[in-house]
């Protein structure tokens, strides 16, 4: 039995604490995870006993060569009149990805004894701890995206737009072999670092500046998620000053990652150490999110998370310090939680690095 194949058992455990027959699995990301299938139209339904898998004409021959461990079904173009049948006893379905209108269909259609039941969540729980297949994909996509920003840097930033920068690197991981882009990178350069989710733009990085780069590659469907803040020449005492204390942040609330570690203590490590140096309100976002077939999924790490870490699952850690209009420092590991603290995806160095 794969791994994947492995996940729609533990699926079944749920469906059992739960009290459900069935479930019916919409989220394209979450029939990916169960059952390796990387269209854009499809289904599946889980029992304790049957495994069914529904898409449509376009992809039946994809999904033969995908799918293993779950009984194929064609269906129309449309899957909900087709998923009718398939839904036994107390069905749940994932109230956080149904459409109104689907539901609406399903509930007129559903034969007489099927109970719809809002089940959200139940296949984010599971995904939020790694197999060794999946920490294995985050580790190389980690690998992948380093490579390209050591690439990149390599050729130096003076004279270039952070958009050029931008471009330059996401072509790097794909080239390299990244599917995509976790997400659109961010070069930011001076006061527009103080964005946290600074858009990169057509305009020259500068001379004796701060440039946070925050960046990750998709690689067999997982992501990575990695934040450096580099020097383009000499820096003001401030500066200096906001990338000392951001790193000292990091570094100690990556010591304090662990399985059993409350998540929102995680995040008070870094925290309290940037309000004791008066950045407090500099300080806006959490500390850290959870990273895999999704670049944003749980557990997060923030001030007001409820839970503790364990073993498996794949945080951040990026605290930062923004400073409207003058700069922002990011700096941001990917880490997987293990039985004796973490291990760190990321190898690029933290002592700050001067580009020119």
């Amino acid at each position: 039995m794969t791994e994947v194949q492995a996940r729609a058992d533990r699926l079944v455990e749920l469906l059992v604490e739960r009290e459900l027959d069935s479930l019916l699995v919409t989220d394209l990301v979450n029939v990916r995870y169960l059952t390796g299938f990387t269209g854009t139209n499809a289904a599946c339904v889980v029992t304790p006993g049957q495994r069914l898998f529904l898409t449509d004409f376009r992809y039946v021959e994809q999904a033969a060569q995908q799918v293993t461990g779950f009984e194929l079904l064609p269906a129309g173009r449309e899957l909900a009149a087709d998923l009718v049948p398939r839904l036994a006893g107390r069905a749940g379905f994932d109230d956080a990805h149904l459409s109104v209108r689907t539901h609406a269909k399903l509930a007129e259609k559903v034969e007489e004894g099927v109970d719809l039941v809002a089940a959200g969540g139940l296949v984010e729980r599971l995904r939020q701890v790694k197999d060794e297949a999946e920490l294995a994909a985050i580790a190389a996509a980690s690998q992948l995206a380093t490579a390209a920003l050591e690439r990149v840097l390599e050729r130096g930033l003076g004279g270039r737009t952070e958009r050029a920068v931008a471009l330059e690197l996401e072509a790097e991981m794909r080239s390299a072999g990244a599917e995509d882009p976790s997400f659109p990178s961010i070069v930011a350069a001076g006061a527009h670092g103080a964005l946290p989710h600074a858009v990169p733009r057509d305009v020259e990085i500068a001379r004796d500046t701060l440039v946070v780069i925050d960046w990750g590659a998709r690689l067999d469907g997982y992501c990575s998620d990695c934040t450096r803040t580099v020097a383009t020449g000499r820096l003001s005492d401030a500066a200096r000053e906001a990338y000392e204390l951001v790193r000292d942040s990091q570094e100690r609330a990556l010591g304090a990652v662990r399985a059993g570690a409350e998540c929102r203590a995680v995040d008070a490590v870094a925290r309290d150490l940037i309000e004791a140096a008066g950045h407090g309100e500099h300080f806006g976002h959490g500390l850290g999110h959870g990273v895999g077939l999704e670049v944003h999924e749980e557990p997060r790490l923030t001030k007001q998370a409820d839970g503790e870490l364990a073993v498996g699952n794949v945080v951040s850690v990026e605290p930062g310090v923004y400073l409207p209009g003058e700069l922002g420092v990011r700096i941001e590991d990917l880490v997987a939680v293990t039985a004796d603290g973490a291990d760190v995806f990321t190898s690029f160095p933290k002592a700050l690095l001067t580009v020119g």
